[in-house]
């Protein structure tokens, strides 16, 4: 439940509101107690109402307005180079934020480790980041892999069988050689590391990993770097039920 008869509203979905990170960030910022409301540190889970003023690192939020005439929010496809880092902190050097430098604040959806490359959503719309998320949704997302060692038919049927990471079992996956070091792999979960960790637990060792779609969404011919804003159809595959964007 995000609102209630008096009024009352989450304050992750309040931040998130404003455009200043998603619903997940949000709860992350109160976790680590830089969220207060009327001067009181936040908790996780908390209800804001009319009136009531929120702080981040002691610092007012800004609504950010949008004119009438553009779309409500943006909705980017970004290839993203090796080097960068999927995080909205300002302080952490080579950060996704800023390397877009988007005119909007916009934030990643879901992550790609730093030594990978490939595609990776971004958005100014907070609400969706968890909606895209949801493990139910069972979003595909492939990954092209190069790694130390020849590719064999046992490593393949491994990796798609499952593997412990975490402390849990990764689910079944579609995996197809591509050359003897190179392999393909389609995942539609997405723990940290996944994809070398699960190579590791088989001796090999990742040396290049490459994202090339996201449900229906296509890398296509983005070179490294480039970006460029999603189409209404992918919007729509991306959460076929959901109306409006």
């Amino acid at each position: 439940m995000e609102t209630n008869p008096s009024g009352s509203r989450r304050l992750n979905k309040h931040i998130s509101d404003t455009g200043f990170c998603s619903r997940r960030e949000a709860d992350g910022l109160i976790a680590e107690g830089r969220v207060t409301v009327n001067g009181v540190r936040a908790r996780v889970g908390a209800e804001v109402g009319e009136g009531d003023e929120v702080l981040v690192d002691g610092q007012p939020l800004k609504v950010r307005t949008v004119a009438k005439n553009k779309r409500q929010h943006v909705y980017i496809a970004l290839n993203k180079p090796v080097g960068v880092t999927c995080t909205t902190e300002s302080t952490v050097k080579g950060n996704i934020v800023d390397f877009v430098s988007h005119e909007r604040r916009i934030f990643p959806i879901g992550r790609l480790d730093k030594d990978s490359e490939g595609l990776i959503l971004l958005t100014s719309n907070g609400d969706i980041v968890n909606e895209i998320l949801r493990a139910e949704n069972k979003l595909e997302k492939e990954y092209l892999v190069a790694v130390n060692h020849a590719v064999t038919d046992e490593f393949l049927r491994g990796m798609a069988r499952g593997v412990p990471v975490h402390g849990e079992m990764t689910l079944p996956c579609k995996t197809g050689r591509l050359n003897k070091f190179g392999f393909r792999i389609v995942l539609v979960q997405g723990l940290n590391r996944q994809i070398r960790l699960m190579a590791a637990h088989f001796g090999f060792r990742v040396k290049q990993l490459m994202r090339v779609r996201i449900g229906n969404v296509k890398l296509g011919h983005l070179k490294p770097g480039q970006w460029r804003n999603l189409t209404e159809a992918e919007l729509r595959g991306l959460i076929p039920k959901r109306e409006s964007w």
